[in-house]
């Protein structure tokens, strides 16, 4: 008998022996699959078959997430993709591999994406196609229905580790040197308001929360994030995340809203995640107005298309001009720390840049040295 039949009769098994009125905790649940697997060994011939894989199979079934659970529960896998049913594909330590399992059916797979949504308290169907939500766990999901995806449902997730790096893990896997440590903290420590640019896993958000962590206790912080992904570890935080609308397009809470919101919460540091849309001129409006010592990422491939990036979201609004955005962004921000990732997946400070005036209508940076 093949493994793939043994599973559904274990698993049918195990659904008869269970009490739905009820919970089961993760051990309690693996052993009820361990009890009713070791009954039927003793019933059913099963030569050549491994029943440990028999009872993690039916665990990662009845956990409702099946295929992809052992790649949730692998520390190394930092990014999941489901391309449909075409494949899996998984990026460990830095590497794209191709998964050796992939769903059979779409169903399976929308099932299993309703499943992980239901814990965000959200829905994805034809009329609300695209979802991005934050998992339990806090990972990070984003899900793409067809007939936008046209071989969908398409699902990546991103994982996030659980411990928390520090200054010191940055300059030893050479994120950065130790005099350019140094300068940042001190940027920190001189409540300079500083932005952190580089493309996507470029290590932005792990490098924000490093520098959140040399804000001093005793102060005030108000975070902002479409995804809350920051761990800080002072007393008095307050974090703040956006939400998309509901099936009913009602009860969006967008990231400028929140800025306003935080502004009001007598922040002494407004953490901000990455700025995507026209809450770059809230930002740059808050950061002109006494808040200092606050930061940002925002996504760019260099210190200088980050400025002119913040400057393009900013315009969006359609009732302030460049020159006056220019202003801001002069009087506003003072550091872009610039982040790069190579080919083997190591990221590394690209450049850190100063802001130091506005000439000539445009704005003048010098490049630090350190």
């Amino acid at each position: 008998m093949e493994n793939k039949h043994f599973v559904e009769i274990v698993d049918k098994f195990v659904s008869n022996r269970m009490n739905y009125d009820g919970q089961y905790a993760d051990n309690e649940l693996r052993k009820l699959i361990e009890d009713v697997t070791g009954e039927l060994f003793g019933r059913i011939p099963s030569d050549g078959i491994d029943r440990e894989l028999i009872v993690s199979e039916v665990y990662n079934k009845k956990k409702r997430l099946g295929l992809i659970q052992p790649l949730l529960d692998d520390p190394d896998v930092n990014e999941i993709m489901i391309n449909g049913t075409d494949g899996i594909y998984i990026e460990r330590a830095g590497d794209l591999s191709e998964y050796d399992k992939r769903y059979s059916d779409r169903d399976a797979l929308f099932n299993n994406v309703q499943t992980m949504l239901s814990w965000a308290n959200r829905t994805v169907n034809e009329s609300n196609p695209i979802v991005d939500a934050r998992l339990q766990r806090g990972y990070r999901i984003n899900v793409v229905l067809p007939p936008v995806a046209i071989n969908g449902p398409i699902v990546t997730i991103r994982k996030f580790r659980d411990e928390i790096f520090t200054m010191e893990d940055l300059i030893s896997n050479g994120t950065l040197s130790h005099k350019q440590s140094a300068y940042m903290i001190d940027c920190v420590r001189m409540r300079k308001n500083i932005i952190i640019s580089g493309a996507t896993s470029s290590g932005k958000t792990t490098f924000l929360n490093v520098l959140a962590g040399f804000i001093q206790n005793t102060k005030r912080i108000i975070t902002v994030e479409d995804t809350a992904e920051l761990k800080l570890c002072q007393p008095n935080v307050v974090r703040l995340e956006t939400r998309n609308s509901n099936t009913e397009g009602k009860g969006e809470i967008r990231m400028r809203q929140l800025i306003k919101a935080a502004l009001r919460m007598r922040p002494d540091h407004l953490i901000i995640g990455e700025v995507r849309d026209e809450s770059s001129l809230d930002m740059l409006t808050a950061l002109c107005t006494g808040h200092e010592g606050s930061m940002s990422t925002v996504h760019a491939n260099s210190a200088k298309d980050a400025l002119l990036r913040l400057e393009t979201l900013a315009l969006w609004e359609g009732h302030v001009s460049s020159r006056a955005i220019r202003q801001m962004i002069v009087s506003g921000i003072h550091v872009i720390v610039q982040l790069t990732r190579d080919d083997k997946a190591r990221r590394k400070v690209k450049e850190i840049v100063e802001v130091i005036g506005y000439e000539d209508d445009k704005i003048a940076t010098s490049n630090v040295i350190v």
